[in-house]
């Protein structure tokens, strides 16, 4: 037997008190004289006798109960079989993972509420320690707090569901670093409480584990039920015009065990249902649904995918916003260009664009980056700065298109190009001949790049096609989008990681052909434009650690908010450039009342609102895979300092944790000792008569 708190054996010192009190207080025999005293003499004899073994007994009595009462405050208990117990000075800190995923059910009972039940019967079991820590995935500021068992209950009764996931390997550095504070000679006790979801607590083993402390893994496990969430969302096209049809593709999946069969799912735009469908999705797959859906006005739209799907519902509702109509910004830039100038005529007119037009070797071509469509009209030389104004457009998600020289050097051309892996093969400036002309083929209308040109324009298939003389031929990467009569490539189109490159091989230049004055040629550059806005994410995630929003005429010593719903958010920013930066804050760092949830949130400064953000959950949060206790003890084999228990509801955790870590208790049993001596010596005092 040993006990949790030794010292208190001191007091044991006090059996010396009820001993004191009955050696001098023995009541002395008074003598009375009778003439026959030989009878009152065996009386006298049998009276002292027994009033002597009584005062002995409830001496012991006494002396009995006070020592089972010091005991019993002294902490007794069996020792523990695991030798490595806890530790009275170490730091025991309790993670309890509060991630979304928690929300699942098994009986109708929440996961977190299960873990909250046993946590509170483990925080009974360590009440008398001093040193208690506690965690979520919030990881707030009073994380480094110490706590009493007390204070950790009443925090439980108000915990809420937290949008980070966070990493075992986080949670662990986390606990390190507050008890390397505290002692970091003593043994640690962490506590581990989680479902541990495989998408979200990282590699395991690339957690480093500190031989003085010990981690205790409690997994919570259920049966998995289904879980739909929607995985992606994308439009037909990135360039939305209002009052006419468009279409979203949505990607849903299931992570549960259970086929999913006719899911409604409905679109909402503004608030008004815009359009529905059903999906099928088999167990562990997905499926794909499309929307046509149309909008009034143009600028942002609140849009939202949702369904009802059970048990999990934090992931029922996606949200994202819409652009309707969005000024789209080319840039023109030019060494030789047609007397008539297409290009500008085309642009500079319409209020869909945000057009500037300069000569190359008047404009300061560092700020290309700025711009969704860059187009390099007969550029003689490309200077180094040109290519890389270029490369870091591309690089940027926008587009570059090139339309060739009709003199000039040659390599330099050939250098650009070879920047996104187009390989030029051939350079012809030969004297401009109209017989060197060659006919454009007719487009192909199932290409996606002209499906929804051809039926708004509506060329017939015998119109006079347009004729070029080629300058440029290229191999490589990229999609032909218009050919020669002879298959040579007049027009292709290459995607360069977020990026696009047009290349056209003649140039606009009059004596080269009529393209330019051809039907074709303003919704062929229509839609190059249209297909190179770089327009802003349609939704974020609540996870994410930075969220980078391209806008206008931004201040660097501003402040800029975040409202939702009249509650104003102050996330961490910084300008760089047109580039502006915002870290959202945990809900631990903000104001009561005060939360960051799924939704729509306004960029407010000075009062106007700038943009209109979506915010979700991070899909990771909803994939039902996660690990078990035997796979947990399999990643953990080899180091002694974790122990694995089963299942949080498969078995009593909080008695097999008690058993193998803290021992079997005594005190209760030494306390009924004490009130059964102190029964014994009120008997004896009421019912020992002489």
């Amino acid at each position: 037997m040993k006990f949790l708190f030794p010292s208190i054996l001191w007091a044991l010192g006090a059996l010396a008190i009820p001993l004191i009190v009955h050696l001098f207080n023995f009541r002395r025999t008074k003598k009375i004289f009778f003439t026959n005293v030989a009878f009152l003499q065996k009386v006298e004899t049998e009276t002292s006798s027994f009033r002597k073994l009584k005062q002995w007994l409830i001496m012991a009595a006494r002396m009995l109960a006070l020592a089972c009462l010091v005991f019993a405050f002294a902490q007794p208990f069996l020792p523990a079989a695991n030798q490595s117990s806890l530790s009275v000075n170490g730091v025991n800190s309790i993670y309890l993972d509060n991630s979304l995923s928690m929300e699942n059910t098994t009986d109708n009972k929440r996961y977190i509420d299960l873990a909250v039940v046993k946590l509170e019967g483990l925080l009974e079991q360590l009440k008398n320690s001093p040193n208690l820590q506690f965690l979520t995935n919030d990881f707030g500021g009073e994380d480094y707090m110490l706590n009493s068992g007390t204070s950790l209950k009443e925090k439980l009764t108000s915990l809420e569901f937290g949008n980070t996931p966070r990493s075992l390997s986080a949670v662990y550095k986390r606990q390190s670093n507050l008890a390397q504070k505290q002692d970091s000679e003593a043994g640690n006790n962490f506590f581990w409480i989680s479902d541990f979801q495989k998408s979200t607590i990282g590699n395991l083993k690339d957690i480093e584990f500190d031989s003085t402390n010990t981690v205790y893994v409690v997994p919570v496990i259920g049966a998995v039920n289904q879980n739909v969430y929607v995985d992606s969302v994308w439009l037909q096209t990135p360039f939305i015009r209002e009052m006419q049809n468009n279409n979203l593709n949505v990607a849903f999946r299931n992570s549960g065990n259970k086929d999913v069969v006719n899911l409604p799912v409905k679109l909402q735009i503004d608030g008004s249902q815009s359009s529905g469908s059903s999906v099928s999705i088999p167990a562990g797959g997905s499926a794909k649904a499309t929307f046509s859906f149309s909008v009034q006005d143009k600028g942002q739209h609140k849009a939202e995918i949702s369904f009802d799907d059970q048990p999990l519902t934090f992931d029922n509702s996606y949200f994202f916003t819409i652009e309707a109509s969005p000024a789209i910004k080319v840039l023109h830039l030019y060494d030789e260009r047609s007397e008539l100038d297409y290009i500008g005529k085309l642009y500079k007119n319409d209020s869909l664009f945000a057009f500037q037009s300069y000569n190359v070797n008047n404009v300061d071509v560092s700020r290309m980056a700025d711009f969704d469509l860059v187009i390099l009209e007969g550029i003689r030389n490309y200077r180094t700065n040109l290519v890389n104004g270029a490369k870091e457009l591309v690089a940027s998600g926008g587009s570059v298109s090139l339309i060739p020289t009709a003199q000039g050097d040659s390599s330099s051309t050939a250098s650009l190009l070879s920047n996104f892996g187009i390989r030029v093969s051939k350079i012809d400036r030969s004297k401009l001949d109209p017989t060197s002309q060659r006919k454009v083929k007719y487009p192909d209308v199932r290409n996606p790049f002209f499906s929804d040109v051809f039926e708004q324009i509506n060329i017939p298939n015998n119109v006079e096609l347009p004729a070029m003389q080629p300058v440029l031929a290229w191999e490589g990467i990229g999609e032909p989008l218009l050919y020669f009569s002879n298959d040579q490539r007049f027009m292709t189109h290459t995607q360069t990681g977020r990026g696009s490159v047009y290349v056209f091989a003649s140039p606009l230049l009059k004596g080269h052909g009529n393209f330019a004055e051809h039907a074709f040629f303003v919704p062929t550059f229509i839609k190059i434009a249209s297909n190179s806005l770089k327009s802003s994410a349609l939704a974020y995630k609540l996870s994410e650690e930075n969220i980078v929003l391209e806008l206008s005429d931004l201040k660097k010593n501003a402040t800029y908010k975040l409202v939702k719903d009249g509650n104003e958010i102050l996330p961490i920013q910084r300008v760089v450039d047109n580039k502006l930066f915002l870290t959202l804050p945990s809900n631990s760092d903000l104001p009561e009342n005060s939360e960051i949830a799924a939704g729509y949130y306004d960029l407010v400064f000075d009062g106007k609102v700038l943009h209109t953000l979506a915010l979700n959950h991070d899909p990771k949060e909803s994939q039902m895979d996660f690990y078990t206790s035997e796979e947990l003890r399999e990643a953990f084999a080899g180091n002694e300092n974790v122990q694995v228990f089963d299942g949080l509801l498969e078995s009593d955790f909080v008695k097999s944790f008690t058993d193998q870590n803290i021992g079997k208790s005594l005190w209760v049993y030494f306390l009924i000792g004490a009130l059964l001596f102190l029964l014994a010596e009120m008997l004896l005092v009421r019912f020992m008569k002489g």
